[in-house]
Formats: structure tokens, sequence, C-alpha cells
């Protein structure tokens, strides 16, 4: 209890430690898979499910297995699943269990519909040959058929934790006579280093969205591909007798092409391609200024001494196992976030697995605690507003802006209509007067966990929040909306308190660019920091754009006094910036120096796979190298959870 009020990111360590005390290191431990234990332990009755984690890659090991049990590879088949691909599954299906073959069908999850089908070829099954073997990999998906798992071998795949297993076992797939075959005095060391960026690619996704907006699965086959590459760049440049390496098109290779072709986010992107002008370039060959991945005075991550790979491999094994985020170029608090969010998640699902009927603390029923929530929130919902009134006080000629506070209203108005109807329905429910419906039990349940019910949810900006904290968000929404439609736009406009900001600053621009008659498509937005702190510091409006309030930024510290940014204080996770001007103008006049071009996002939850929840650029002055900024993975975000 004293750990949850004083240091919630240490809860996740201290559960570690009371399981190791209590039940034993093997409960906390992933488990080291053996092919061979599993092959041993299947039949050719019961499939084989690999669960992935990110950045596993089980193709490989069981290619190696047939090689050591002598099955032979021409008795080895794969197929990647995916549309169009289930009658040539169904075909190698009836081949493999006829021939007794190994088939590998990967990424099951993207085509679980057809899975139902499989579960009834493998029920159907009476006499298969004797060494045939279904291999099935898969992502965690709710929906994947219980007849095969209840009948499969399950194994659970995880990349190595840490960044001195993850350079071991990189290593340890690396036979000896690979790092002879080219004979640039380059190559080793330019394999050590790829390997290392392999490591750190992989051990940054751990640390959430500091580290990647989106998680990568950067694998196995990343590495070998790239390995491939330098081999042949540098075996041409060898056999030319020219002494430069071409880093250009290595770093463009390696950076752009195949790791960065897994990127889908331009940020993470720029983060690739950051980490390879940092490890990549003739710097790391200079004998009077020697490269260091990084070093402190504990730990010194550097290019081992030339030589044969056991070099190497002995260097790795003297590298300590844990690692501080600092390697990556990370700051130590990446760390405190990390195990923070754990804990959160750790007590989500707590919260989920607890009985959700009988008495809660005081002897108050859960329907009675429920309805006491719901009349409670009934009683705090303000009015929905009178569209037409607002329409009819603007009259016909309205700025871009006032279309924006419009579109702004009439969100909110559903959301109003929605939470009023819900709630009065489940109380009526709860008193047994309708049916309880299951979109009226998910209210229940989220009124009673705390959280934010989805029908809300669906019509509100995107959040963290837990319900009180929203609602104390939602009636500061209703707070701005009422001000601007009484007193004009506001002088500083609290931009998480819209439900979709970014309308409102193309809403800035688009006006702007009537009024000095410039084009829309050429025009852009400019950012500075103020010294106002508060919203009721500025007494008037912005000549040219607006002042902006509710930014906090995340992976940096502000320096109010000098204006930049400098590197976060121990323990602050988040600092919130003073109010900031934006400005519109156009393209081709904006020169910036010294400032960093930082992402701006709803949630600290940054973009999803998908591209939402990027708001605009913010530039930021700093007086470090923007590259410094990049590794931290530094942005700006309106909502804090």
């Amino acid at each position: 209890m004293l750990l949850r009020c004083w240091r919630v990111d240490r809860v996740y360590r201290a559960v570690t430690e009371y399981i190791t005390q209590i039940m034993g290191e093997k409960y906390v431990m992933p488990p080291i898979i053996s092919f061979e234990a599993v092959f041993e332990q299947s039949s050719q009755f019961s499939p084989i499910v690999f669960i992935l984690s990110p950045g596993s890659e089980p193709a490989n090991d069981l290619m190696k297995l047939a090689e050591r049990s002598g099955f032979g590879m021409n008795k080895l088949k794969f197929l990647s699943m995916g549309q169009g691909q289930e009658k040539i599954a169904m075909q190698l299906l009836e081949t493999a269990v006829a021939r007794g073959q190994w088939l590998m069908l990967q990424n099951c999850h993207l085509l679980v519909k057809w899975l139902r089908e499989l579960e009834k070829e493998l029920e159907k099954l009476v006499k298969p040959h004797p060494d045939f073997r279904l291999w099935i990999t898969t992502e965690p998906t709710s929906s994947f058929p219980i007849g095969i798992l209840q009948r499969s071998l399950k194994v659970v795949t995880e990349p190595p934790n840490g960044l001195k297993l993850n350079l071991r076992s990189t290593y340890f797939k690396i036979p000896a006579i690979a790092l002879i075959e080219c004979g640039h005095a380059a190559f080793k060391t330019l394999v050590f280093v790829l390997a290392f960026f392999h490591a750190v690619v992989q051990e940054r996704r751990k640390y959430g969205k500091i580290g990647w907006n989106v998680s990568y699965d950067f694998n196995e086959s990343d590495f070998q591909v790239c390995m491939e590459i330098l081999n042949t760049y540098l075996t041409k440049s060898f056999d030319a007798k020219d002494p430069k390496v071409p880093w250009n098109s290595l770093k463009y290779l390696i950076g752009e092409v195949m790791y960065g072709g897994r990127a889908i986010d331009n940020f993470d992107r720029r983060i690739l391609n950051t980490y390879m002008n940092e490890y990549m370039g003739d710097f790391i060959f200079d004998t009077f200024q020697p490269f260091h991945f990084y070093h402190n005075e504990e730990v010194d991550y550097r290019i081992p001494e030339d030589g044969p790979r056991d070099n190497y491999v002995g260097f790795i094994e003297s590298l300590p196992l844990a690692n501080t985020p600092e390697v990556f170029g990370l700051h130590p608090n990446a760390e405190i976030g990390y195990y923070t969010q754990a804990a959160r998640d750790m007590w989500s699902h707590l919260v989920e697995l607890q009985p959700q009927t009988g008495e809660i603390g005081g002897g108050i029923s859960r329907d009675d605690f429920i309805d006491k929530i719901a009349t409670d929130i009934l009683n705090k919902l303000p009015k929905e507003f009178d569209l037409d009134k607002i329409k009819k006080k603007y009259g016909i000629e309205v700025s871009p802006t006032t279309v924006v506070l419009l579109q702004e209203l009439e969100r909110f108005n559903k959301l109003i209509s929605r939470m009023q109807k819900s709630l009065a329905t489940l109380q009526r429910a709860l008193a047994g007067e309708v049916g309880m419906s299951n979109e009226l039990d998910d209210v229940a349940r989220s009124l009673f966990n705390g959280s934010l019910p989805s029908i809300w949810r669906r019509l509100a900006p995107e959040t963290l929040k837990s319900l009180g904290n929203w609602m104390t968000h939602f009636l500061g929404r209703h707070s701005q909306y009422d001000t601007w439609i009484n007193d004009g736009e506001p002088n500083v406009m609290w931009l998480s308190g819209l439900h979709i900001p970014e309308s409102y600053l193309t809403a800035l621009v688009q006006a702007t660019c009537r009024k000095n008659g410039w084009p829309l498509d050429k025009s852009t937005l400019y950012t500075s920091v103020t010294n106002y702190i508060k919203a009721e510091d500025v007494t008037e409006r912005a000549h040219q754009g607006c002042f902006i309030s509710g930014l906090f930024l995340e992976g940096a510290g502000w320096d109010a006094k000098n204006s930049c940014l400098i590197r976060q204080k121990p323990k602050q996770l988040i600092q919130e910036l003073p109010i900031l001007k934006v400005i519109p103008i156009e393209a081709h006049r904006l020169k910036l120096q010294n400032t960093f071009q930082t992402p701006v996002y709803v949630t600290s939850q940054r973009r999803n796979a998908m591209g939402v929840g990027l708001v605009f650029e913010a530039d930021l002055f700093t007086t470090e190298h923007p590259s410094h900024w990049v590794l931290q993975g530094v942005c700006s975000i309106l909502n804090t959870d």
C-alpha cells in the first residue's frame, strides 16, 4: 500500500520480488524454448501453435530443427496466410498429411474465419502419416478457434529481453565462417554495429510510446538481410580496391529500406535515421577519439577489438545483464514510465477480475452504488446547446473558426444526449422496469469500475482518463464552449477542450489566407512559446494567429527562463508548457534555426497504426542537437492520463 501511494513505478518490481520469494524464480522468468522438446511432445494429431510476441520469428528455428533432426528441407513447407491463400493452404495440408511433411502456416490471425474450416479438417484426420506435423503461428487474438487450441500444443515465443541477451542471441546464430566471407577490414566491425543497432531498436519497444509510436516486429530476418547487404557492398569495395565505405548507400538500405520499410510513422522513421547517423560513419574507426555507443563509470558499450568471432562473443558476455534506458538515448525517466504503466495495466486486469455482484464497502449493494454514480452524473450534465438560436446569432456570413465552433457544439450535443438517455435507461433497468441489454451492462460495469463507458467513448475525444477525471474535463469543455458563444472567441484557446483540435488550427490558417490573399496549400503554422504561464495572464487577443494552452511536454523539460528545451528532472515524466502562440505563415518565408520539430498528440498513446492522434508539429527552441531529442522520444500531448 505504501509503494502504491509513494512509488507506483516500484509496485511491479515489488510484486515480481514477492512472487520470486514465495513461489520461486521460474514463475517470473520466461522459459527458454527448446524446439527439440516441443517436437518430442507433439504428435501427428495435435498441431503446434506458436503465439507470437513482437520480434519473435520461429520459422528460422524450425528450419534449423529440420536440419538437425535430418528431416530434410524438401519436406518442410511454409505458407504465409493472407487473402486468397485459403485454397492453397488446404492443398498443402492434404499433401502434408499424406506424405508426412511438416507444414507451417504463418500469421493465421489474418484469416481467423478460415481457421474454422481448418478446425473441421483436423477433426476429420483418421490415419495421418506418422511424420506429419502442422505448425501454426498467430498473434494473440480472442477469436482464435477454441477447438484448435484445445487439441494443440501451445508455445509462447518471446525475443530475448535485454541488450546483452539480444546481442548474444544474434551472435550465436552467426556462423564463424560468415564473418570471414568478406575480406574488407571493416566488415566484422560493421556486423557488430548492425547487431547492436538491431538490439537497440528491439529493446526500445519495451518503453512503450516513448520508444516507438507504433510497435514494430523487427526480427532476425531483418538482421540477416542487412548482413548480406553489408557483405555485398563491402566485398564490391574490396574487389575494386576502394578504401572508402559506401556509407550513404548502407545507411539508406538499412535505415530507410529494411528497417525503415517496417516503420509506418514518419517520426519513428526519424528515430531510425538518427541511429544510422549516430552509429555509421568514418568516426567509428577514429583512433584518436574512440567511438562509444554509450559509456559511464560503470559500463562501456563500445566496438570490441577486431578479431575472430570469439572476441565479439567474449565482449558480449562481459556486458551487464541489465541496462539503463540511456543506452538507447532515452532519459532514465523512461524506465519509471514503463514500470508505472505496467503497474496500471496489472491493476486494471485485477479490477476486471473482481466479482461484479454482491456488496461493496459500507454495505452498499453494487446496484445501489451504480445508481448513485448515475444520479450524480445526471445532476452534473449541462443542457444541450440550442444550435438554431446560435446559428441565427452569427447570421449567414460566418468565419472559419465559427464553423469549427458549430461543428464542435453539434458533436457535444450528441454526447450529452447519449449520456442522458443511457443513464436514465440504466436507472430504469436497475429498478427492474426494463431489461438489461449488453450496452447497458457495459455502462453499469464501467460506472462500477470508474472507467468511461464505450458508448460514450465513441462520441468523445480520445482519452485515457478515469471516469472522475473525464467528467472534470467534460465540464471544462462545456465552460469553454459557453464562453465562446457568449463572449466571443477566447483570447487563449484550451486546445484539449476541442473534439477535433486540428480543425481549429486549419481554420486559423484558412482565415489568415483569406485576409492576406495567400494560397492555402502553400501556408503553414509557426509556433513560439511565450512567457505567459497561465491563460489568465493573457489580457488581449493575438494580432496574428492565436494563443493556445493545455500542452504538456513528455520526454524533455522546459526552461522558462531561457525558453528552451532541457533534460527532464528526475521522476518528472511530464511538464506543462507555458502558453503557446500559433502564427499562420507562408511556407517559403519560414526559416527555422535551433528548433526541434515536436509532434503534438491528443493523448500519451500518441498515434496509432492508422495515423490517428497527431494534431500538429510545434517548433520548440533548443540549444542541443535535434538528434538528442529525437532519441529521447520528445513530444507534446494535450491530455494527461
